[in-house]
């Protein structure tokens, strides 16, 4: 009976020195925390960033069945105002450097309307797992990075990325033209290609880092090339799915890297068929 009396006491006691230790760490993560952004905006908690996270999937999951019966949105003059909004922006990011990783993490956000457009132009196909992967990890994990390492190693993949987004959201902007444009750009495996030694990079500067005993969390190196390997999987996936095997006869649009692709679909012309019907004008909902 003794035995028995025991156990809830021992089992309250493990409980209450994991609730204490938990809460221990957690003050010791914030007393470690970047001085310099504890008052930026987004960066005061987490729970904002996790709440446009969760909005965000959300969407995904709710967006299709709230467009099912709708006509699809093509925003033509909306998508080439973004993308080369887009371009800018991550032109800044590219040149800049302490504050620029807070501009960073917020263009992850905004990036959240790749996946908005999609979904209201329903271009469903295109909302893969990668493409939903991407932007909801680096949304996310980047304000960890703000938070504790707002500059120095991780101002490097920053700086990588938004090179690459420039040019990534210039082809974008440029789809959205329409056809009379798209027949000219014929570099756009180019870019996956581009993504993918953007991973390897990655790996390598990480990599070295370790090998120099660079003063950067550990456990962060390593995470970050953990998470860099997925991306090569899933980018190689997506390129010998898109690139390699024989091409089937096209109903949509191809994204350019599986994670976001938001022109205007070649296919469009003056007239435009929605669900089975021509609009008036020549016009989508939306255009």
């Amino acid at each position: 009976m003794g035995l028995l009396d025991s156990e809830p006491g021992s089992v309250l006691n493990v409980v209450s020195t994991a609730l204490n230790d938990t809460v221990e760490f957690y003050r010791w993560t914030w007393s470690i925390a970047d001085k310099r952004v504890e008052n930026w905006p987004l960066m005061q908690s987490p729970w904002p960033t996790l709440s446009i996270s969760t909005l965000y999937l959300l969407f995904v999951w709710l967006g299709p069945k709230w467009m099912k019966d709708r006509e699809p949105f093509q925003m033509r003059l909306v998508l080439i105002v973004y993308n080369f909004g887009m371009v800018l922006l991550n032109l800044f990011i590219f040149r800049e450097i302490a504050a620029a990783l807070w501009w960073y993490f917020v263009s992850k956000g905004v990036e959240y309307l790749d996946t908005v457009f999609f979904i209201l132009r329903k271009k469903n196909n295109q909302v893969s797992f990668l493409h939903v992967y991407h932007h909801c990890t680096m949304f996310t994990l980047w304000w960890i990075g703000i938070k504790w390492v707002a500059g120095g190693q991780a101002f490097f993949g920053a700086q990588m990325n938004s090179f690459i987004h420039v040019i990534m959201y210039s082809y974008y902007g440029l789809t959205a033209f329409g056809p009379w444009i798209q027949k000219y750009l014929w570099w756009k495996r180019y870019l996956t290609m581009l993504q993918l030694i953007q991973f390897h990079v990655t790996i390598g500067h990480t990599a070295l880092s370790l090998y120099t005993d660079c003063p950067f969390p550990k456990w962060m190196h390593w995470a970050l090339i953990a998470y860099a390997i997925s991306f090569i999987f899933l980018f190689l996936n997506f390129y010998v799915r898109t690139y390699k095997e024989p091409k089937k006869p096209k109903t949509g649009k191809t994204a350019v890297n599986g994670i976001s692709a938001n022109g205007v679909d070649k296919s469009e012309k003056q007239l435009v068929i929605e669900n089975g019907k021509k609009q008036k004008n020549g016009k989508a909902k939306g255009e």
